[in-house]
């Protein structure tokens, strides 16, 4: 039975977990012996007290009296938030910069291989510094900022000051929530459209060219209803009381520096992963896209990336991760987010470091893992099939 290799497997594989069980035995048992020594109980009953503190950014309402269980859904969405953002921005940026990579434009290739020697080069956190303290502090106080745009006695469009950016906002009323509404209907009927295209391409070997109807229906008719049922009173103006802007929206100087610097550092990485893409597609690809009249433009589009997308997804796979990972630097800046706010000064008020710590460690795995699920099914999507 021991030359037997699924034996030795099997049980190798259950030493192992066995290993792993003691080990985790034994490191909960000396928590506890530790936490008992100093009296404490290990519990989560801390999160129905109330917090006592306020939060700079919160995305639902949160009151001072709200409790620590309330505070820690606020810093996770905060966190939530400039992750999605710098995601989301990091990769727009990143594509175009590492398609400029490969072009034949000499100063475009140039300029985008600065960018990404620049920003891969500094540490993230001298970044952030940078963009905080640099750029956005020093900016003129609200009641002297000149930066302002569509200002009258009602109310600006737009404010930048070392307060963050006030933006006109509309309220949740029937002239956007009609925009919504039909800004949904048009995401359903371009994906519609789309999949039709597709179907006709493959019978015919043609396609339409229908970005000009994807905008119309999800952006263009949805703005233009808006604009036709809004009313003044719908819109909430950022007006100057005091020595501050309320009203609008506000975009921390802390959140945009965050975002600046995660987008931008990001940015950088994901560059190089998109060139290494388009450098591992065979030449030949190029030359029989070019033998059939495409455009350089739609070469890339239709040809190159998609097939770079193969080894592009595993490596921004972790790039995604480090971004989330990465915005707990936001208590450098003092930015609410879940670190700052329930690992900062929650623990610093209840001293309930074990419990703290441990669930802030589960809630980044638990958005690690998905992230991972998410581009793992994308990934085996676009894979090539071999029989």
């Amino acid at each position: 039975m021991w030359y037997a290799a699924s034996f030795r497997r099997a049980l190798f594989q259950f030493l192992l977990l066995v290993l792993i069980v003691v080990v985790a035995a034994m490191l909960w048992r000396n928590t506890a012996a530790n936490m008992a020594a100093r009296g404490l109980v290990f519990s989560f009953a801390f999160l129905d007290n109330p917090a006592g503190f306020a939060v700079s950014q919160h995305l639902l309402p949160y009151q001072e009296s709200d409790s620590y269980g309330w505070l820690f859904v606020i810093g996770l969405l905060n966190t939530l938030l400039v992750s999605l953002l710098a995601i989301v921005a990091a990769t727009l940026v990143g594509v175009v910069v590492g398609v400029l990579r490969v072009s034949r434009n000499w100063l475009l290739r140039k300029l985008a291989a600065v960018y990404v020697e620049v920003f891969r080069n500094i540490p993230l956190l001298l970044q952030l510094f940078f963009w905080y303290f640099a750029v956005l502090a020093v900016l003129p106080a609200p009641r002297s900022s000149t930066l302002r745009l569509g200002c009258d006695e009602a109310g600006c469009l737009a404010v930048l000051s070392n307060r963050g950016l006030s933006l006109i906002a509309p309220l949740w009323q029937s002239a956007l929530q009609t925009a919504l509404a039909l800004c949904a209907v048009g995401v359903v009927l371009a994906v519609l459209l789309a999949r039709w295209n597709r179907r006709r391409q493959a019978q015919s070997g043609q396609v339409l060219r229908l970005w000009w109807a994807y905008a119309l229906l999800i952006v263009a008719l949805p703005l233009a209803a808006f604009a036709l049922l809004v009313e003044p009173s719908q819109l909430s103006r950022p007006l100057l009381q005091g020595f501050n802007f309320r009203g609008g929206v506000t975009l921390l100087p802390e959140l945009m520096a965050l975002w600046l610097a995660l987008s931008l550092y990001s940015a950088s990485y994901i560059a190089e992963y998109v060139r290494s893409g388009i450098a591992s597609v065979p030449r030949g690809q190029y030359e029989a896209a070019e033998a059939l009249g495409l455009p350089p433009a739609r070469v890339m589009r239709l040809v190159i990336l998609p097939q770079a997308l193969r080894v592009m997804v595993p490596p921004m796979t972790s790039q995604f991760l480090n971004i989330v990972k990465n915005s707990s630097l936001a208590t450098a800046i003092a930015y609410p987010d879940l670190v700052s706010v329930f690992t900062g000064t929650a623990l610093n008020q209840t001293g309930r470091a074990v419990e703290i710590i441990g669930l802030t460690m589960a809630v980044y795995l638990a958005i690690s893992l998905l992230i991972s699920l998410a581009m793992g099914v994308y990934n085996r999507r676009i894979r090539i099939v071999e029989r």
